[in-house]
């Protein structure tokens, strides 16, 4: 059973450090845990992170984190939601926890008429810009052939990006996690290119024409997570 902690808004960094010092500190019997918040604006990097993808930072912040993947954004009116497991003790891999972690946001977003799509060699979550709730397979969706190996660069093709995804295994247990933009100011994203993807857009569930508030997606997708992730 995985316990839910409400944090609110945070600050990044004092979260990341608090991360952290829960990882570090956790015994084999120690419950894992779900944070969920939200954060003031700032750019974070990933241990691939680089400084060219950092376009005009201008007065945000950005911290250098020790997560998978480049830049992303986190801002007021985004989710943000951080398990915190022993994956030897849930009993699956790496890979499938961030299929999982996936399949929570595209649970979650089913959950207010939208549908999520994973595209090959790109982890995150998309949506359709012309039809959000179109359930067609995208082409460029992951498949058995580009698993065998990763296609030459992600297509994003009539997609924006509404979830990122960064995550660090330690000793076998997972800390950062997914954010989900709900209703956000996005114009910080482009001073960035996002994940690395010169041009990528990202969208928010408010854009593409879903009001749900920042307590309702934080709900819905706490519950998702919590499900999903179970041994």
């Amino acid at each position: 059973m995985i316990a839910i902690r409400a944090l609110g808004q945070v600050g990044y960094l004092p979260t990341y450090e608090a991360m952290q010092a829960f990882t570090a500190e956790r015994l084999a019997d120690t419950p894992d845990e779900l944070w969920v918040c939200e954060h003031p604006p700032v750019f974070t990097q990933g241990l691939a992170g680089r400084e060219d993808h950092l376009l005009a930072p201008g007065n945000i912040p950005v911290v250098k984190t020790n997560r998978g993947g480049q830049v992303t954004y986190h801002g007021p009116g985004q989710v943000v939601a951080y398990p915190l497991m022993d994956l030897q003790r849930a009993g699956y891999f790496v890979k499938e926890y961030v299929y999982r972690i996936e399949e929570a946001v595209i649970r979650t977003l089913w959950h207010f008429g939208v549908t999520g799509h994973r595209v090959a060699g790109a982890p995150g979550i998309y949506v359709r810009l012309d039809d959000p709730a179109d359930h067609a397979l995208l082409p460029q969706r992951p498949t058995r052939e580009t698993a065998q190996g990763q296609p030459a660069g992600p297509d994003f093709t009539g997609l924006g990006k509404i979830a990122a995804l960064g995550i660090k295994v330690s000793r076998g247990c997972t800390y950062h996690g997914v954010s989900l933009n709900v209703a956000m100011d996005l114009q910080p994203f482009w001073r960035i290119n996002p994940c690395g993807y010169a041009g990528l857009q990202t969208v928010d569930l408010s854009t593409i024409g879903a009001a749900v508030s920042w307590d309702e997606a934080a709900q819905v997708l706490s519950q998702k997570l919590t499900t999903t992730l179970a041994p």
